[in-house]
């Protein structure tokens, strides 16, 4: 297909594009415009004026040749609906700030600014805040390629008017040859610091709009997530994590955009990121116009940022590319909870097991990859100064943040507390009496070390002592006798909104990347989450054929095979103008390539993947595959059981013989009843997609400011 301006790409690129017969708004949802500008589409019969309430707005409309239809942004909307209005054709928008939010709930408070710490291409700061909400100012900068320079040094052109003589060129996917010239642009929206960048030279392009976008864009658009979790809560950011001038992307002409809410070392929620994105390209869209299709890409936390943002926001995203794979921070969080409670068992109760059966029941790799992923819990505690297994840091903060606003149980107990659930305690819920988000953390009737009891690798008076003693933890993160026992209503929530990733939102019909690498002997990176992801996948649309796995070694993470691959799917799919189901198109288009497999250094096996620590191919010869503690404990691979449904205690789940006594006590330590994973969770309800924690009524799951 041709790529050339807002007509050619109108069709195919605006997934979001919503509205009435007549008239269309392309950069978003009519229902979630912000900043109060929208980028129109109107196809009626000439001579109609277009009006934005009482305001004739038809001079900004102008006729695009290929389509004969008019485009044009509207600004100056106020707060709230609006009528666009069209001959006998009429739209309704609503208009929301450019601080937010829109459906992410009540703003998270405390909140710090940061706009005089975060560094412009030239090495100055954005500057002071302009306000309470964080706003700066929007800058324009440009950066450019020296001949012969690094790849990956860009140099500050101070003036656009006059170009250095040592400025290079690029040429990009669509043979578009140009100067290397990049257009950054920087300002504050949603109350975090957002940048899009393109190629544009200002020395012979016009100013760009969305009727004559930059001649180098190849039309294609890049979300860019940064990573992390720990101290992602009360900062705006100083940093995003990920540098969005990429200079092998920025040559081949895409343009990328991004915010510092989109890193979740800064923001560790999902429905914020969906939020900052949603608006990022709006703004992009109203500014350079449609691409032909935008996907989202990053690791670790920018992987799990990407695949929650493109599958409870369907629409948004049109592909996904990632590496160091999580379904969801909620997954981390999990499973180190798991290993957690493990690691303080092992600790108080040192000569019950030896290492070997320790592992057994934990089911990593070794027992430092079971410390590494226990002292993951410790995003989920809020108490300073705690003192735990090597390693463990409790209450982590962002500097940034004053120790005056911490949470303290003792010194401070209604401050600012730092965990993953809080950090999203729209969508959890808080106890009224403490101000503590609810936790969907739950391990009643959870057997640990089932699968080791089974295989013979601990005894039955073991695996009682392990479940009799193992215990939970509270809303601070202290240990208790009891199991926990997770908050139904925020497990519900949970799940409505694509917290604990679903698969049959966004996911089900766009084509997902995975450059697969992983560390299976510690640092928390485990390849289970990557199988994790794809049974998601399975369960919730029958099949993972939109899913292309590929292990890798670390080093051959930036695959550039990949990537080419990745586009051509992109590109034919996005092509494919059938009325075919998207689904449909989207495994129709996936090129032959498209096969599981893994990299041995440089070259590629395919086959399928199996998820196994047993050599019995070439990818599971290079690439072992380990566990997790539910997991062992009989839970599913995909592990989106939050709390699971109970079943009396029954001699046919066991391969090995209790004694009287022992089956006695094993009625007692389950007294209520053990896990039945054969059923779905208790409150494991579909995703909702485009939820809503408010303001926006549309999709509402709840909203918490009462409104």
């Amino acid at each position: 297909m041709k790529l050339g301006g807002l007509a050619a790409v109108c069709l195919a690129g605006a997934a979001l594009a919503s509205g009435s017969e007549g008239i269309r708004a392309l950069s978003t949802d009519a229902a979630h415009v912000t900043g109060g500008d929208v980028l129109l589409e109107v196809s009626v019969p000439p001579g109609n004026r277009i009006m934005a309430g009482e305001r004739d707005v038809t001079s900004v409309f102008h006729t695009d040749t290929a389509t004969g239809k008019l485009t044009g942004v509207v600004t100056g909307l106020p707060l709230g609906k609006s009528i666009i209005r069209a001959g006998a054709a009429s739209l309704e928008v609503n208009n929301y700030p450019v601080t937010g939010p829109v459906f992410s709930g009540p703003w998270q408070q405390p909140f710090i600014c940061q706009t005089e710490e975060f560094k412009l291409p030239d090495g100055t700061a954005l500057g002071a805040p302009l306000d309470a909400n964080c706003s700066a100012a929007t800058v324009i900068q440009y950066v450019y390629m020296p001949k012969g320079g690094a790849t990956s040094r860009f140099k500050p052109l101070p003036n656009p008017a006059s170009v250095p003589a040592d400025v290079a060129t690029t040429t990009t996917v669509t043979g578009a040859t140009v100067r290397f010239i990049v257009r950054v642009e920087t300002g504050t929206m949603n109350r975090g610091i957002y940048q899009n960048v393109i190629l544009h030279d200002p020395a012979t392009d016009p100013a760009p709009t969305p009727a004559n976008p930059p001649r180098g864009w190849n039309h294609r658009l890049i979300a860019v997530h940064g990573s992390g979790c720990a101290t992602g809560w009360y900062v705006q950011g100083a940093v995003e994590g990920v540098n969005p001038l990429d200079p092998e992307r920025l040559g081949q002409g895409y343009a990328l955009f991004t915010n510092t809410l989109n890193h979740p070392t800064n923001s560790c929620n999902a429905i914020v990121a969906a939020e900052a994105t949603m608006m990022g390209k709006e703004h992009f869209i109203e500014t350079f116009g449609v691409p032909f299709y935008t996907i989202s890409t990053g690791g670790s936390g920018g992987a799990y940022t990407s695949l929650q943002i493109a599958d409870a926001f369907p629409g948004l995203i049109d592909g996904v590319f990632i590496r160091a794979t999580f379904p969801d921070a909620l997954a981390i969080a999990m499973s180190g909870l798991d290993a957690h409670l493990l690691m303080h068992y092992f600790t108080v109760n040192p000569e019950g097991m030896t290492e070997k059966q320790k592992v057994a029941v934990g089911g990593y790799a070794g027992m430092q990859a079971m410390v590494d992923a226990a002292n993951q819990s410790q995003r989920t505690d809020p108490v300073p100064n705690r003192v735990d297994i090597e390693g463990y840091l409790s209450a982590r903060w962002n500097k940034a943040v004053p120790a005056a606003l911490r949470y303290d149980p003792v010194t401070n107990p209604k401050g600012a507390r730092p965990t993953v659930f809080d950090a999203a305690r729209n969508v959890y819920g808080t106890n009224p009496e403490t101000g503590a988000a609810l936790r969907p953390f739950d391990n009643t009737g959870l057997q640990y070390g089932l699968h080791a009891l089974n295989t013979g690798a601990i005894t039955p008076a073991q695996f009682l002592d392990l479940n009799e003693r193992i215990g939970g933890v509270d809303t601070d993160g202290n240990y208790i006798a009891s199991r926990s026992v997770g908050d139904p209503a925020a497990i519900q929530r949970t799940y409505q909104a694509g917290l604990m990733l679903n698969g049959k939102g966004g996911l089900a019909s766009i084509p997902v990347f995975d450059n697969a690498t992983s560390k299976e002997t510690g640092g928390y990176h485990y390849g289970w989450f990557h199988y994790a992801l794809r049974d998601r996948l399975r369960e919730a649309n029958g099949d993972s054929a939109n899913m292309v796995m590929w292990r890798s070694l670390p080093e051959v993470a930036e695959n550039r095979d990949a990537e080419e691959l990745f586009d051509r799917w992109m590109m034919a799919y996005k092509s494919d103008e059938s009325s075919d189901a998207q689904r449909t198109k989207v495994l129709r288009a996936k090129p032959a390539g498209g096969t599981e497999g893994c990299f041995d250094k440089e070259q590629f096996i395919a086959e399928s993947l199996d998820f196994t620590s047993q050599p019995v191919s070439g990818c599971s010869k290079l690439y072992p595959v380990y566990s997790n503690p539910r997991k062992e404990a009989g839970g599913p691979l995909a592990a989106n059981v939050l709390k699971c449904q109970l079943k009396p205690v029954s001699t046919e789940d066991y391969s090995v013989a209790f004694s009287d006594a022992e089956m006695a006590r094993l009625r007692t330590v389950f007294a209520g009843d053990v896990c039945d994973f054969s059923k779905p969770g208790i409150n494991q309800v579909p995703l909702v997609t485009w939820p809503s924690f408010g303001p926006a009524p549309e999709h509402l799951v709840w909203d918490q400011s009462g409104h």
